[in-house]
């Protein structure tokens, strides 16, 4: 084993809003165009140095069909942290965390897991203002970001945000 803690975050959200996208973007640092929609669920784990650790970060990017929604709900009870993704072209898309939301709420066994809304795909044609994610974080006492998968913009502040945030949870409780 050439690490010391492990960091369990998932990513959700409705269907194509990038959360594959975002995966691939913070571990390789590539934009695939042609990204096939996830089935059930998508893993993908890195290993890097933070706070003098080695960290084991796993990335479960779930599937945004709803036919996988009951499958999805047992993977939020050891996450240490959620990405909650919706794409800025598309309004639906942040209306639908709110369902995302209440289950985090329901199924997770860590109440202080710290979440992150994230609207994705800053490079299209803007749909959903700004304003309006961040007051859906705020309401649901969440951090907020934005990015583009497809240009890298904001992908790494948006992974050292959420690491730092959860540093709770890989030094005082493993």
């Amino acid at each position: 084993m050439d690490y010391e803690k492990t960091l369990n975050i998932f990513l959700i959200g409705e269907r194509s809003v990038g959360k594959s996208s975002i995966v691939l973007a913070y571990t390789k640092k590539e934009f695939d165009e042609s990204l096939h929609t996830t089935v059930g669920i998508y893993f993908k784990s890195i290993i890097m140095d933070f706070c003098d650790y080695k960290v084991k970060i796993c990335l479960w990017d779930t599937s945004g069909q709803d036919r996988y929604k009951d499958m999805t709900s047992n993977f939020y009870r050891n996450m240490h942290g959620a990405i909650l993704v919706y794409d800025t072209s598309r309004p639906e898309t942040l209306a639908k965390l709110k369902e995302r939301a209440d289950d985090i709420q329901q199924y997770s066994t860590k109440k202080n897991m710290v979440c992150f809304v994230v609207g994705n795909k800053i490079d299209k044609e803007r749909a959903v203002p700004k304003k309006d994610g961040l007051a859906f974080a705020q309401k649901h006492n969440m951090l907020f970001a934005e990015c583009s998968a497809k240009t890298n913009e904001g992908i790494k502040f948006v992974f050292e945000e959420l690491l730092w945030n959860v540093r709770c949870f890989l030094f005082k409780y493993g």
